[in-house]
């Protein structure tokens, strides 16, 4: 497994980017506009790992603005963690194994979503290519939030 980035919700991105670059020093590495879900992604890299995160190889930090505004209550700001591996579906069987709740199953071979027992939304990333579409991930549905 590798850890990638954390997401934030934030309202303002011009203030977001003073406050992670202008004070912090993160450097903006990438971004994403979604028109479609109108949202946007901005992914930072602390200023020692600013090679690193070009190349995929170092966690970032993960800005998402949504166009539409939205008031952030009970820690929605925050949004999760993400971590790669090698097999989405053998991770999730043996989470599922060891009592964890899949809450969003990785449906399309590429995605899934747990919590943590705090509540904290956990993003896998299948490494590489999505896998096939299977059983009994493809018609497993969502449980809970995340």
């Amino acid at each position: 497994m590798q850890y990638l980035h954390t997401m934030v919700r934030v309202s303002n991105i011009d203030e977001s980017l003073d406050f992670y670059c202008g004070k912090l020093g993160m450097v903006e590495i990438r971004r994403h506009e979604h028109e479609k879900g109108r949202f946007t992604l901005i992914f930072l890299a602390a200023r020692d790992d600013v090679e690193r995160g070009k190349s995929d190889k170092a966690p970032l930090l993960e800005l998402t603005y949504n166009w539409d505004a939205e008031v952030y209550t009970g820690g929605r700001n925050f949004g999760h963690l993400a971590f790669r591996v090698d097999d989405i579906y053998a991770t999730c069987q043996s989470l599922m194994d060891a009592g964890v709740v899949i809450n969003r199953p990785p449906r399309d071979g590429n995605m899934a979503f747990i919590k943590s027992p705090d509540g904290i939304s956990i993003e896998l990333l299948q490494k590489g290519d999505a896998l096939a579409v299977a059983e009994p991930w493809a018609s497993m549905p969502n449980t809970g939030s995340w």
